[in-house]
């Protein structure tokens, strides 16, 4: 639904202007938007509100029965009092109206005898050590009705809540909601989903539902109309990204079939190890993609350290033995420099072309990027234009206009969350047909988050890791226990002595700075330090106090962070790498891609502040080579609290799909739609893809139908304009992103 005709209509003509400025804060402004502002739960008239659940402060909307209302005068400051005790049948809670005059509140007395239930809406405060509500507002269960018999239906119906306000009690916006339905009609309410997928999935139409969500007679009604618009919201989205799949599968592309003794066969016959069998079934599909003369779109989602490089280098290699080039794209310089260290050193004389030591039909990789010197540059560009380099590396800067390729056959992008849609629509050749595109993501993304997100993408899942990978042992450890903290240092020293490195990691970069200020991975405070909690650790100050540390008297300790210029970002790498710097402090720039073998601690400074994903990546850069991992998480957070369930559910498993579907619980729903990063509101209301995979699955299944028989909805124009309002151009773009 679009919201036509009456529904757009300014509010104020339907419910009047004093109800239409109450909501409007609540982003309601039109008859559609009340419409779609559903209830968040609804109560029963039988049962009541636990009152053990209240907190000082906080705005209520509670059902409970009145034990006792008296007016009385008051003697010392003058005026009249109303004190209502009103129980959930074990605790009581107090209510008091003010007033001049007895007389005043002479009504509520009438309205709140004993035995009556109310729904009761205001903000928790205290008086000589009680709980209260002050003035509030309420509704009496079946008496605010226009006779008996209605009075007596009204009292056993279920009762909507609504996300309210102050200015606003639910039952004022359920009394608009009702206004608004009483004037409207099927013709004003046309439906987007097509009625044939109506009657095959057994849902009600959307007058009906809209009636049952909000003003419903039984429980049946409401949980009816959830499971028709839950379905509604995923079968739109479905759709779009099904029009979207069926005109990338339209597009052309220059088919890259394998090319049997070429440079893939000679590397695959060089590599000390096998691949392992999830590797090679991702292999086989991608070389079969890569064969069609249509652009791959490819989701390539693997655990931490499940050889997803592997599998993207085999994918080039395939393509540069066709004919073509690879472009490979990472979000930071320091990953890019790190991609191509790693491509060349798994290659070898593969990638050696026009040396001495070259292998024969070997080809060369180039690196690209802004902090280049000039001669440097200018070869790389070079290469790329005219050839040579099968493979070039390099951040987006390689899409813009300057780079030219002599024939750009596939693009592989590492971290599809830094990939938006301007980038993607950037992927056309000088001929018009498109590369082939491989996105690769370090984050396990749940299936039913996947087919919501990234529903126009085919999708392949690395989940063994190849043999040989060393465990990582976690820990929490906590911030104020300082025995564990000098441990800890001291573990730190005792692998340095062997020959290791450590990580330190820190949400800042400068104690006066916000963890958005830093520019290298930009660390989520999903649980905001309450009042007196101190602010989180900064890489400038921590790296000061460990060079200074008696367990690490002699210890080398070396900074990088997103501030850095690309070239000191390198040469602290490399030292780092070199064992010249063996404790490294930094923020999450190390979390994607950084691999150093020997570094075998990681350190996560308020590892509370830190996403769950973002963890699980940072604990991956340990325990690559031979020697076992560590992960100390050092956490203030509290029991209780999303962020002690974060560093606790990192500490419980290595699992990443396993913490996906955690994460997804914890956060909010926008979040992991990224509609918090596009600055859209988000179009999901009922569905929740934690919870909804077998609604998202069958949506998906009825959306590839509908545009297998009408690609462009013609025959299905309120579809074609729901998809329209719900696609703005911000949610576009967070349905290309992670």
């Amino acid at each position: 639904m679009t919201g036509t005709g009456p529904l757009e209509a300014p509010l104020e003509r339907t419910v009047g202007r004093r109800t239409a400025q109450a909501l409007a804060p609540l982003g309601i402004v039109t008859a559609h938007d009340l419409l779609r502002h559903y209830p968040r739960r609804y109560a029963e008239p039988g049962r009541m509100t636990d009152l053990r659940d209240l907190t000082v402060g906080e705005h209520v909307a509670l059902m409970a029965r009145v034990r006792q209302a008296t007016v009385r005068q008051m003697r010392s400051r003058g005026g009249a009092l109303l004190e209502a005790v009103v129980t959930d049948g074990e605790r009581d809670l107090t209510l008091t109206f003010f007033a001049r005059r007895p007389g005043v509140l002479r009504t509520h007395e009438d309205r709140l005898r004993p035995g009556r239930v109310a729904m009761f809406t205001g903000t928790v405060g205290t008086y000589r050590g009680r709980l209260q509500l002050t003035h509030p507002d309420y509704q009496v269960v079946g008496q605010d009705a226009d006779d008996e018999a209605a009075a007596l239906v009204e009292a056993s119906r279920p009762i909507p809540v609504y996300r309210a306000s102050a200015a606003l009690p639910t039952w004022r916006i359920s009394r608009a909601v009702r206004t608004v339905l009483d004037t409207l009609g099927p013709d004003d309410l046309p439906d987007p989903l097509p009625e044939q997928v109506r009657r095959d999935r057994g849902l009600v139409g959307l007058i009906e539902a809209l009636s049952g969500v909000h003003a419903p007679y039984t429980d049946a009604d409401w949980q009816a109309a959830q499971h028709r618009l839950r379905f509604e919201e995923a079968f739109v989205l479905q759709v779009a990204l099904a029009r979207r799949r069926a005109a990338v599968a339209e597009l052309d592309a220059v088919a890259r079939p394998p090319v049997p003794g070429g440079l893939l066969d000679t590397f695959d016959a060089s590599l000390p190890f096998r691949l392992t069998p999830g590797q090679v079934d991702v292999g086989r599909e991608i070389a079969q993609d890569l064969a069609r003369p249509h652009p791959m779109q490819r989701l390539l989602q693997g655990e931490v350290g499940s050889g997803k490089t592997l599998v993207a280098l085999r994918a080039m290699l395939q393509v540069v033995d066709a004919g073509g080039q690879a472009a490979l794209l990472a979000p930071t310089e320091v990953l890019a420099a790190q991609h191509a260290r790693s491509l060349r050193r798994l290659l070898g004389t593969l990638a050696d072309d026009g040396f001495l030591t070259a292998a024969e039909a070997a080809t060369r990789v180039a690196l690209l990027t802004g902090s280049a010197g000039a001669g440097a540059r200018r070869e790389a560009l070079a290469d790329a234009a005219g050839g040579r380099a099968g493979i070039v590396v390099g951040t987006h800067a390689l899409l813009g206009p300057q780079v030219q390729f002599a024939d750009l056959g596939l693009v592989v992008v590492d971290e599809q969350h830094r990939f938006g849609v301007e980038q993607r629509d950037s992927l056309r050749r000088p001929d018009g047909t498109r590369p082939h595109l491989l996105v690769m993501t370090a984050t396990p993304i749940p299936r039913t988050v996947a087919m919501t997100v990234f529903g126009d993408l085919e999708t392949s899942v690395l989940r063994d890791l190849p043999p040989g990978r060393s465990p990582i042992t976690t820990h929490v450890v906590p911030a104020d226990n300082q025995a564990w903290t000098a441990r800890m240092w001291q573990r730190v020293r005792e692998e340095v002595d062997a020959g290791h490195r450590a990580y330190v990691v820190c949400p800042r970069i400068a104690p006066d700075d916000t963890p958005e200020e830093d520019d290298a991975g930009t660390p989520v405070e999903e649980e905001p330090p309450g009042p007196g909690t101190r602010p989180s650790r900064a890489v400038v100050e921590v790296a000061d106090e460990l060079q200074d540390h008696p367990a690490l008297a002699g210890v080398e300790v070396g900074v990088l962070h997103g501030r850095l210029a690309p070239a000191d970002k390198d040469r602290v790498m490399a030292q780092f790498a070199a064992g010249e710097v063996q404790v490294l402090v930094a923020t999450t720039v190390v979390e994607v891609g950084v691999d150093v073998p020997e570094a075998t601690v990681m350190v996560v400074l308020d590892a509370d502040r830190f996403g769950l994903s973002q963890l699980h990546q940072l604990r991956g850069r340990v325990g690559r080579g031979a020697a076992p991992g560590l992960c100390l998480l050092v956490s203030g957070a509290v029991d209780g609290t999303d962020a002690r369930s974060r560093v606790e559910a990192i500490a419980g498993t290595t699992d990443g799909f396993e913490l996906a579907a955690v994460d997804l619980d914890l956060r909010r729903e926008g979040d992991v739609l990224g509609v918090a990063q596009s600055g859209a509101t988000s179009s999901l209301r009922l569905l929740r893809v934690a919870r909804d995979g077998k609604v998202i699955a069958e949506a998906r299944r009825d959306a590839r139908a509908v545009i297998e028989q009408d690609r462009e909805l013609t025959g299905h124009p309120e579809l074609r304009r729901a998809i329209a309002a719900v696609l703005d151009p911000g949610r576009e773009e967070f349905l290309e992103r992670a």
